[in-house]
């Protein structure tokens, strides 16, 4: 038995849902399609399963509407046409799917994913901040700028100038004109040429000069074109500076070294022409050239700053001084002599002993040699007062000539210092005073 007008409520609650039906289709479709465009990030399968299932879609609301048109000829055809269509593609979204199932699978979850972008967020951030402080202990700093060559970012001062300043401004802004030029040259031809630019620039900063290593790259963004210069700026001033001084050193070494190759060859000459024979000439140079690398030695000790006196009276007569006995006094506060002070007189002690050995009084068990020097008050011109005094002896004869040992003494001396020198041969044993002048001092390090 049937209830009046149950009939007529069906039918339009029929119609209700196949429009509903068709509406939601419609809604699924359009959804589906934004989010595919959207997320253009997709993996292609999970595109195209997206795709399927929003046509899928549309051809369920598509039929919904066809049927409740009714069942007339067209539209039954039209009616059979979408089913057909709609089994195609539910065929094709059961291929893509159980074709792709186990990476479909695989596919993260918005937890993960949220879980894995803080990890790596952390992990950048740490990793900048490692950078950061690797940079700041570091002389090198690491800038962007765009293509007007305004910075955009510094990773620590540059140019002696805080970062504040810097950002925003340009070479020309914050640098004097002359430092600037070329800088801005050099980033301007990277610009230009789109290649990577070397150079080294000079910028006068606070405490003083300073050279940098400038290194400069285009920057690109993701399409490839050129936004702006990256580089780095690597302060080597202290580079510079060694390098200046080497070369200093190097002219210094050529300049001693043909100063000590002149002296070597006077001494040659002069020994052969008072040596006797060849073996004379051969002992005799060997024992000068010997003293004379006992001064070298001393000032090298010094970086040829200078060498102590005592240590040179020392090392002149250090044979005399260690043994037992010893017939040597030496006193006297420590002066330090300028190299060539000290070459010339640690050349003189040196025929001063030679000669106090064989003849003098150090050739004999009785003999002695006082060696004292004294600072000369500044009011009185400074310098030094040397005396050599030789007691207890044989009895002295002046030599009849001048050998090279008085040569040495007497004239290079005095000539080599622009000072005194007497050398007396009296004869209860020689006696020699040297003054050497206040610019011979060098103060000790």
């Amino acid at each position: 038995m049937s209830v009046p007008g149950m009939g007529w409520l069906l039918n339009h609650l029929d119609d209700a849902a196949r429009l509903i039906t068709a509406a939601a289709s419609l809604a699924i479709s359009i959804g589906l399609l934004r989010f595919t465009r959207i997320r253009r990030n997709l993996p292609a399968r999970a595109r195209w399963l997206a795709l399927l299932f929003a046509a899928l879609a549309l051809t369920l609301g598509i039929l919904s509407v066809l049927v409740s048109l009714g069942d007339s000829g067209v539209v039954a055809g039209l009616q059979s046409t979408v089913r057909l269509v709609g089994s195609v593609l539910m065929v094709s979204i059961a291929i893509v799917l159980w074709t792709h199932f186990e990476s479909l699978v695989k596919l993260p979850l918005p937890d993960t994913v949220a879980s894995e972008q803080r990890r790596l967020t952390l992990e950048l951030a740490s990793a900048l901040q490692r950078y950061e402080m690797a940079l700041r202990g570091s002389n090198v700093a690491i800038f962007t700028q765009d293509k007007d060559l305004h910075y955009t970012s510094v990773s620590k001062p540059i140019f002696g100038l805080p970062i504040e300043k810097v950002l925003g401004s340009t070479d020309i802004d914050v640098l004097d004109a002359a430092y600037a030029k070329p800088l801005d040259e050099l980033k301007r031809e990277a610009l230009t040429t789109n290649e990577t630019r070397k150079g080294e620039v000079e910028v006068d900063e606070a405490d003083g000069k300073r050279w940098y290593d400038v290194h400069i790259e285009p920057l690109r963004d993701l399409n490839g074109a050129t936004v702006g210069l990256t580089g780095a700026a690597v302060d080597v001033t202290d580079r510079k500076e060694n390098e200046r001084h080497l070369r200093l050193l190097m002219r210094e070494l050529t300049h001693r070294s043909k100063n000590l190759l002149a002296v070597i060859q006077a001494m040659a000459r002069q020994t052969a022409r008072h040596a006797g024979t060849t073996d004379d000439f051969v002992e005799q140079f060997s024992a000068r050239l010997q003293a004379l690398a006992r001064s070298h030695d001393l000032l090298v000790q010094e970086s040829w700053h200078g060498a102590s006196l005592t240590e040179m009276v020392r090392s002149q007569l250090g044979h005399h001084l260690n043994k037992d006995g010893s017939q040597v006094t030496i006193e006297g506060p420590d002066l330090m002599l300028k190299p060539e002070a000290a070459q010339n007189l640690g050349l003189a002690l040196h025929e001063l002993s030679t000669n106090a050995a064989k003849y003098g009084a150090l050739s004999v068990p009785g003999g002695h040699v006082e060696i004292r020097w004294e600072h000369r008050p500044l009011a009185d011109g400074g310098g030094i007062d040397l005396s050599w005094v030789e007691k207890g002896g044989p009895p002295v004869r002046a030599p009849e000539g001048r050998g090279f040992g008085s040569l040495v003494i007497e004239r290079n001396l005095s000539r080599a210092l622009d000072g005194e020198v007497t050398l007396d041969f009296a004869l209860d044993g020689v006696a020699c005073h040297v003054v050497v002048p206040q610019q011979h001092l060098t103060p000790s390090r």
